[in-house]
C-alpha cells in the first residue's frame, strides 16, 4: 500500500515547472529489497529471527553521528551481496525493547544473526574492509 501511494505521488509530479527538475526515476533493486526498517517486535521476529537468510542488524539512532556514516556504508556492501544477506535497521529510540533484549549499550551496534541466533557483533564504526570481512564471515564466503 505504501509503495503504491509513493508511486502515485511520484507519477503525479509535474513534468514542467520548478518541480520538474526534481523528478527522479526509481526502481526496486536487490539492494533495496535486502535492507528494511524494523517496524515492531513482531516484524523483527518474522523478518530477522525467522529469516532463512543471514541478517545483519544495525541498531542506530537519528542523533548518532557515527551511525550516519556506518549505515550507508553497510547498506552498500549488503546490496553488493545481491540477497545473500539481509540488513535490518532498528532505531533504538523507537524500539527500546529490542535494544534492551539484545543488550545494546551503545550505538552503532551491529549484530550478525543466523537462524535466529547472534553469531557475531561489533560496536562502533568500521571501515569498508572490516565490514566486508564481517559480512563474508557471516555468509561463509
Amino acid at each position: 500500500m505504501a509503495q503504491r501511494l509513493a508511486l502515485q505521488r511520484l507519477l503525479s509530479l509535474p513534468t514542467r515547472g520548478p518541480l520538474a527538475s526534481h523528478r527522479r526515476a526509481f526502481g526496486t533493486s536487490a539492494g533495496r529489497r535486502s535492507t528494511f526498517n524494523v517496524q515492531d517486535g513482531s516484524d523483527f521476529q518474522d523478518r530477522v529471527v525467522n529469516s532463512p537468510k543471514p541478517v545483519v542488524v544495525d541498531f542506530h539512532a537519528q542523533w548518532c553521528g557515527p551511525c550516519k556514516i556506518l549505515g550507508p556504508r553497510l547498506e552498500k556492501l549488503v546490496a553488493k551481496l545481491e540477497g545473500k544477506v539481509l540488513m535490518a535497521k532498528v532505531d533504538i529510540d523507537d524500539h527500546t525493547d529490542l535494544a534492551i533484549e539484545y543488550e545494546v549499550s551503545a550505538v552503532p551496534t551491529v549484530l550478525a544473526m543466523k537462524n535466529g541466533d547472534v553469531v557475531d557483533k561489533f560496536v562502533g564504526i568500521k571501515d569498508e574492509d572490516q565490514l566486508e570481512a564481517f559480512l563474508k564471515k557471516l555468509i561463509g564466503a
